[in-house]
């Protein structure tokens, strides 16, 4: 699924790819994906791509997405203090494809709210070679944090943090692309 700005998009715009990655049926973070998602249409300098670890695409295609992305951002649980094994095995299936990019994360889960899970895949991306970005949004205790229609209870300060790690992936995405264009990595 491709998410694209309204007219305001221009060829200057970071393909940022937006890895789901809960493979449960019943997810209790959909709130936490839509909302962020919904965040990311706000700006025109994402053109998104949503690549979801319940229905990930052929290897091939999978691949190929990701090699035309100059960003990321991961939305994962925490499962027994850490992130989700078909996360992982998504993530291992390429290499080439994550070098020299940014990663983001998005994270949820009960009292620590997935940061655990969030510092491991910050050892696995370092082994990808990107740049992971520091400031990240975490939902404790996912369940309370968002209203019946599906709003963050705290609108204003998850909107600051995903305000926050958009312009660092804004920042890193434009600067590692520019690089990569002048010498390319590796």
């Amino acid at each position: 699924m491709t998410i694209r700005p309204g007219d305001s998009a221009n060829a200057t715009a970071l393909r940022l790819s937006v890895i789901l990655g809960n493979p449960r049926a019943s997810r209790s973070g959909g709130a936490v994906s839509h909302w962020f998602l919904d965040l990311v249409r706000q700006r025109a300098d994402f053109v998104t791509d949503v690549i979801d670890a319940r229905e990930p695409p052929p290897p091939e295609q999978a691949s190929a997405r990701l090699a035309e992305s100059d960003a990321f951002v991961v939305i994962t649980p925490e499962y027994n203090h850490s992130f989700p094994g078909v996360l992982k095995t998504l993530i291992d299936a390429h290499y080439v494809e994550w070098h020299a990019k940014p990663v983001g994360f998005v994270s949820y889960g009960g009292i620590s709210g997935g940061l655990r899970a969030i510092e491991q895949l910050r050892l696995v991306f370092a082994e990808l070679h990107t740049v992971t970005v520091r400031d990240t949004v975490s939902f404790h205790r996912v369940e309370g944090q968002f209203d019946q229609r599906g709003e963050p209870v705290d609108e204003a300060g998850c909107g600051a943090a995903g305000k926050r790690l958009l312009d660092g992936v804004a920042w890193w995405g434009t600067a590692l692309r520019a690089a990569r264009a002048v010498h390319p990595y590796g």
